[in-house]
Protein backbone atom coordinates (compact mmCIF):
# COMPACT_ATOMS: atom_id res chain seq x y z
CA UNK A 1 0.00 0.00 0.00
CA UNK A 2 1.36 3.43 -0.87
CA UNK A 3 1.94 6.15 1.66
CA UNK A 4 -0.94 8.50 2.41
CA UNK A 5 -0.85 11.83 4.20
CA UNK A 6 -1.17 11.32 7.92
CA UNK A 7 -2.11 13.16 11.09
CA UNK A 8 -1.98 12.43 14.80
CA UNK A 9 -5.36 12.12 16.50
CA UNK A 10 -6.41 11.63 20.10
CA UNK A 11 -7.87 8.17 20.65
CA UNK A 12 -11.64 8.31 20.24
CA UNK A 13 -14.66 6.15 19.49
CA UNK A 14 -14.68 7.63 15.98
CA UNK A 15 -11.68 5.40 15.14
CA UNK A 16 -12.81 2.27 16.97
CA UNK A 17 -12.98 -0.02 13.92
CA UNK A 18 -9.72 1.30 12.48
CA UNK A 19 -7.89 0.96 15.81
CA UNK A 20 -9.17 -2.56 16.51
CA UNK A 21 -8.01 -3.59 13.01
CA UNK A 22 -4.60 -2.01 13.76
CA UNK A 23 -4.39 -3.85 17.09
CA UNK A 24 -5.48 -7.22 15.69
CA UNK A 25 -3.09 -6.90 12.74
CA UNK A 26 -0.19 -6.26 15.13
CA UNK A 27 -1.15 -9.19 17.38
CA UNK A 28 -1.36 -11.48 14.33
CA UNK A 29 2.15 -10.42 13.27
CA UNK A 30 3.59 -11.93 16.45
CA UNK A 31 5.89 -8.91 16.91
CA UNK A 32 6.44 -7.05 20.16
CA UNK A 33 3.94 -4.25 20.51
CA UNK A 34 5.58 -0.82 20.60
CA UNK A 35 4.78 1.53 22.21
CA UNK A 36 3.70 -0.41 25.31
CA UNK A 37 0.27 1.22 25.36
CA UNK A 38 -0.91 -0.63 22.23
CA UNK A 39 -0.48 -3.95 24.02
CA UNK A 40 -3.48 -2.99 26.15
CA UNK A 41 -6.45 -4.94 24.79
CA UNK A 42 -9.04 -2.59 23.28
CA UNK A 43 -11.99 -4.55 24.68
CA UNK A 44 -14.19 -3.01 25.92
CA UNK A 45 -13.10 -0.08 23.80
CA UNK A 46 -14.62 2.57 26.05
CA UNK A 47 -12.59 1.29 29.03
CA UNK A 48 -9.37 1.52 27.02
CA UNK A 49 -10.23 5.13 26.05
CA UNK A 50 -10.95 5.98 29.69
CA UNK A 51 -7.61 4.44 30.74
CA UNK A 52 -5.76 6.57 28.17
CA UNK A 53 -7.57 9.71 29.33
CA UNK A 54 -6.74 9.01 32.99
CA UNK A 55 -3.08 8.47 32.08
CA UNK A 56 -2.97 11.84 30.35
CA UNK A 57 -4.54 13.56 33.34
CA UNK A 58 -2.22 11.76 35.77
CA UNK A 59 -5.12 9.96 37.49
CA UNK A 60 -4.56 6.46 38.92
CA UNK A 61 -1.15 6.06 37.31
CA UNK A 62 0.92 3.25 38.83
CA UNK A 63 3.84 3.95 41.15
CA UNK A 64 6.97 4.69 39.12
CA UNK A 65 5.02 5.82 36.04
CA UNK A 66 4.54 9.35 34.69
CA UNK A 67 1.72 11.20 32.94
CA UNK A 68 1.59 10.38 29.26
CA UNK A 69 -0.43 11.17 26.15
CA UNK A 70 -1.27 8.67 23.44
CA UNK A 71 -2.03 9.55 19.82
CA UNK A 72 -2.82 7.44 16.78
CA UNK A 73 -1.28 8.06 13.36
CA UNK A 74 -4.22 8.09 10.96
CA UNK A 75 -4.22 8.25 7.16
CA UNK A 76 -6.43 10.32 4.87
CA UNK A 77 -8.61 7.22 4.48
CA UNK A 78 -8.91 6.96 8.31
CA UNK A 79 -6.70 3.88 8.70
CA UNK A 80 -4.62 3.69 11.89
CA UNK A 81 -1.03 3.02 10.79
CA UNK A 82 0.86 3.92 13.96
CA UNK A 83 0.69 4.94 17.58
CA UNK A 84 2.79 7.12 19.85
CA UNK A 85 3.01 7.46 23.61
CA UNK A 86 4.47 10.76 24.82
CA UNK A 87 5.72 10.91 28.39
CA UNK A 88 5.34 14.36 29.96
CA UNK A 89 8.48 13.94 32.07
CA UNK A 90 11.30 11.48 32.64
CA UNK A 91 11.88 9.32 35.68
CA UNK A 92 15.08 7.31 36.10
CA UNK A 93 13.86 4.34 34.04
CA UNK A 94 12.63 6.54 31.18
CA UNK A 95 15.88 8.55 31.27
CA UNK A 96 17.85 5.37 30.64
CA UNK A 97 15.68 3.26 28.39
CA UNK A 98 12.29 4.76 27.58
CA UNK A 99 12.62 8.39 26.63
CA UNK A 100 9.89 10.96 26.15
CA UNK A 101 8.50 9.42 22.95
CA UNK A 102 7.72 5.80 22.19
CA UNK A 103 6.22 5.11 18.77
CA UNK A 104 5.45 2.22 16.49
CA UNK A 105 4.28 1.70 12.92
CA UNK A 106 1.92 -1.10 11.93
CA UNK A 107 4.01 -4.02 10.66
CA UNK A 108 2.49 -4.02 7.15
CA UNK A 109 2.94 -0.25 6.79
CA UNK A 110 6.65 0.07 7.47
CA UNK A 111 9.13 1.54 4.98
CA UNK A 112 6.53 4.06 3.83
CA UNK A 113 8.01 6.98 5.78
CA UNK A 114 5.42 6.77 8.56
CA UNK A 115 8.10 6.40 11.25
CA UNK A 116 9.69 9.74 10.33
CA UNK A 117 6.24 11.37 10.17
CA UNK A 118 5.05 10.08 13.54
CA UNK A 119 8.23 11.28 15.24
CA UNK A 120 8.10 14.68 13.49
CA UNK A 121 4.45 15.21 14.51
CA UNK A 122 5.19 13.99 18.05
CA UNK A 123 7.97 16.54 18.42
CA UNK A 124 5.41 19.28 17.72
CA UNK A 125 3.32 17.94 20.61
CA UNK A 126 6.30 17.85 22.99
CA UNK A 127 6.89 21.54 22.18
CA UNK A 128 3.27 22.27 23.10
CA UNK A 129 3.86 20.41 26.40
CA UNK A 130 6.87 22.64 27.09
CA UNK A 131 9.44 19.88 26.59
CA UNK A 132 12.29 21.57 24.74
CA UNK A 133 14.90 18.80 24.95
CA UNK A 134 13.38 15.45 23.99
CA UNK A 135 14.91 12.03 24.66
CA UNK A 136 14.16 9.35 22.06
CA UNK A 137 15.62 5.86 22.29
CA UNK A 138 15.82 2.68 20.24
CA UNK A 139 17.38 -0.73 20.61
CA UNK A 140 20.85 -0.89 19.06
CA UNK A 141 19.72 -3.53 16.56
CA UNK A 142 16.87 -1.31 15.27
CA UNK A 143 18.59 0.42 12.36
CA UNK A 144 15.33 1.75 10.89
CA UNK A 145 14.43 3.52 14.13
CA UNK A 146 17.94 4.94 14.44
CA UNK A 147 17.63 6.44 10.93
CA UNK A 148 14.22 7.94 11.80
CA UNK A 149 15.62 9.55 14.95
CA UNK A 150 18.68 10.94 13.15
CA UNK A 151 16.48 12.25 10.32
CA UNK A 152 14.52 14.19 12.95
CA UNK A 153 17.63 15.83 14.41
CA UNK A 154 18.67 13.27 17.02
CA UNK A 155 22.07 13.75 18.62
CA UNK A 156 23.40 10.51 20.07
CA UNK A 157 24.17 10.34 23.78
CA UNK A 158 25.67 7.52 25.82
CA UNK A 159 24.08 4.10 25.29
CA UNK A 160 22.41 2.28 28.17
CA UNK A 161 22.78 -1.46 28.76
CA UNK A 162 19.67 -3.02 30.28
CA UNK A 163 19.96 -5.79 32.90
CA UNK A 164 19.26 -8.42 30.21
CA UNK A 165 22.17 -7.11 28.09
CA UNK A 166 20.04 -5.28 25.52
CA UNK A 167 21.75 -2.09 24.35
CA UNK A 168 19.55 1.00 24.17
CA UNK A 169 20.78 3.87 22.03
CA UNK A 170 19.78 7.29 23.43
CA UNK A 171 19.30 10.46 21.36
CA UNK A 172 18.41 14.04 22.28
CA UNK A 173 16.40 16.30 19.98
CA UNK A 174 16.08 20.02 20.68
CA UNK A 175 17.90 22.50 22.84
Amino acid sequence: MSKEKVRLVKPSAQYKEAYVAFYEDWVASGESMVPWVISKEPYPFEEMLAFLERSEQGIDIPEGWVRDSTYWLVTESDRVVGAVNIRHELNEKLFHSGGHIGYGVRPGERQNGYGAEILKLSLEITKDLGITKVLVVCDAHNEASRRVILRNGGIQDQDYVEPDGNIVERFWIGK
